[in-house]
């Protein structure tokens, strides 16, 4: 891949949560291609080529202190993909909410002392986040609690309000997230946070979720860019790319990567009543 060697990797130390499977592993493959240095993050031994793996439950927030504060010992580090999630009904929605967002947010939190300035975050939320306006008021509210197991108490004190789904409300504090704490770490360290918002991709994550992602639901989804669902690597491209050098005046974004099926719904050209007749 020499040729996209303007990209800036070569050489730079990065680590990838979630890099055993699905977009997080296409993404972990890609860069150490392009030459990066990876160090994978993640709750199984991955299958890639990599400069180190740690071992790490998101749900677990001392472990999560740890293996970030064990990752010192690779600064700087020069770039992060937090690409780490799980369906709600593996677990239950508290769960996912605790993994998805608690677990990521602290885990990112927690590494940042390691990040060199001007360096660069980008992680995986979903387009199932693209309501997060309508809910913004309760975000606000939990994007205020940063300890973790307060923020957890928060959401088990009025999960069906709070949670809901989990997987939904999870990624929906994701993007909140990232909009508003790209202000501060662009203004005190030059740091971009950034997020991709996919729709339905063909990986292990939507094999796991066949109980609510039927056949007939996603032969009812539009596609319409691909005319398909997108590969684990076809997502991984435009993360890599939006937490790239390239991208440098790019930060607090939330960049839909589902083949145009929010700004379609936005503007009325797809109609979500597939979906259950919810808008």
């Amino acid at each position: 891949m020499s040729n996209l060697d303007g990209l800036g990797y070569g050489g730079k130390t990065v680590v990838v949560t979630g890099g055993s499977s699905g977009m997080g592993e296409q993404v972990a493959r890609i860069l150490g291609e392009l030459g990066a240095h990876v160090h994978i993050v993640d709750i199984q031994p991955p299958r890639v080529p990599n400069a180190s793996f740690r071992q790490c439950d998101l749900s677990d927030f001392a472990q999560v202190r740890s293996v970030a504060a064990g990752l010192a010992e690779v600064a700087p580090i020069d770039f992060v993909f937090p690409c780490a999630g799980l369906p709600p009904h593996i677990k239950g929605a508290l769960y996912c909410m605790r993994v998805n967002y608690i677990g990521t947010r602290l885990f990112v939190e927690s590494l940042l002392p390691s990040v060199r300035d001007g360096g660069g975050i980008a992680l995986i939320s979903s387009d199932a986040a693209m309501g997060w306006q309508g809910n913004l008021a309760q975000s606000m509210e939990m994007l205020a609690i940063s300890d973790p197991d307060q923020a957890y108490a928060w959401c088990e004190a009025d999960p069906d309000k709070r949670v809901r789904d989990g997987y939904t409300t999870s990624k929906e504090m994701l993007v909140v997230w990232v909009q508003n704490k790209a202000v501060e770490l662009g203004n005190s360290r030059r740091i971009r946070l950034n997020a991709i918002g996919p729709c339905p991709t063909k990986t292990a994550f939507v094999d796991m979720s066949a109980e609510i992602m039927t056949d007939e639901f996603i032969a009812a989804w539009p596609f319409p860019s691909l005319g398909r669902m997108a590969t684990a690597e076809e997502q991984a491209w435009p993360l890599i790319l939006i937490n790239s050098p390239l991208c440098g005046a790019v930060t607090g974004s939330f960049l839909y990567t589902d083949q145009g099926f929010a700004s379609g719904v936005f503007t009325g050209a797809i109609s979500p009543s597939f979906m259950g007749g919810g808008a």
